[in-house]
């Protein structure tokens, strides 16, 4: 099963849009996908028209010692399974401040029998405990990145944080792709910024695009995606075309890691409490 974390540290920058629409797309093209919502705030979760579970139902069940997570009841939406938020998340976070608080998903991940082709995290516009706790579960990085300052900086360091995340916690953490997002062809500055991170990351950042669409403002009533209510839009076009050449990456990259021997670096299941930074330290770097 290939893990694919989608952040970026500033909001606005289409995040959750685009972990729906990825995953809807993929569920289209017949990939099983799981999307795993480990927002607080749940925007993902009340987007597909799912009220929030209780806590012991929820993503929230993964970092409860006592809880299951084989019993969360998976949630069907537009095209792909979920696992809801819960806004107990936010309660729990003053107390996950140990080093290990960082490993609860993937271990929890560990112990679920998950029949996936593909599951994505949609994280928090953060640095949070969860967000880090997705990066050491994933494989890969999506960066949505609308083209201008502040998204352009919270991508950047959302880039720098997976670095950090690699090199510490998880070695398996392969690759980091940019998107960009709701690209308007008429402004200087999306250009502007386009040229910059095209020319300081090359092929960490994806050909397609995702234009300025009306069709995907819509889409966040009636729990329905762009796909389902207007699959000709430029909208649905651009990211189908983005899940494609997403798809097509990972693939390869896959493709590239087995060729290789593995790495000497210690694996993320041999990951000590000792050789773990304080989650103070990844939250303040």
């Amino acid at each position: 099963m290939t893990v694919l974390s989608v952040c970026n540290h500033k909001g606005g920058t289409g995040k959750t849009t685009t972990t729906i629409h990825v995953a809807a797309a993929l569920g289209l093209s017949g990939w099983r996908t799981l999307v795993i919502d480990l927002d607080p705030q749940g925007f993902l979760t009340h987007t597909m028209g799912i009220e929030e579970p209780p806590s012991d139902q929820s993503v929230a069940a993964f970092f409860d010692a006592d809880a299951d997570p084989g019993r969360i009841p998976i949630q069907e939406a537009a095209g792909f399974d979920l696992i809801p938020s819960s806004s107990t998340l936010t309660r729990r976070m003053r107390d996950l401040n140990k080093p290990t608080d960082v490993l609860w998903v993937r271990e929890a991940l560990q112990r679920l029998d998950l029949e996936y082709d593909l599951l994505l995290f949609d994280t928090a516009a953060a640095v949070t405990v969860y967000s880090l706790n997705a990066l050491v579960a994933s494989q890969h990085v999506l960066i949505p990145v609308l083209p201008e300052y502040q998204s352009v900086v919270g991508g950047e360091q959302t880039y720098q944080t997976t670095q950090l995340v690699e090199n510490k916690l998880n070695p398996r953490l392969d690759t980091r792709q940019f998107l960009f997002t709701q690209v308007d062809a008429r402004k200087r500055i999306h250009k502007t910024y386009r040229e910059y991170i095209r020319e300081k990351y090359g092929e960490e950042v994806l050909d397609t695009i995702v234009r300025t669409s009306t069709s995907l403002a819509k889409t966040r009533d009636g729990a329905t995606t762009v796909f389902d209510h207007d699959s000709s839009s430029r909208g649905a076009l651009d990211y189908a075309n983005a899940t494609d050449e997403l798809v097509a990456r990972l693939q390869s990259a896959s493709e590239d890691a087995s060729s290789e021997e593995a790495p000497s670096a210690a694996a993320p299941n041999d990951l000590s409490a000792e050789a773990a930074p304080e989650v103070s330290e990844m939250l303040n770097s």
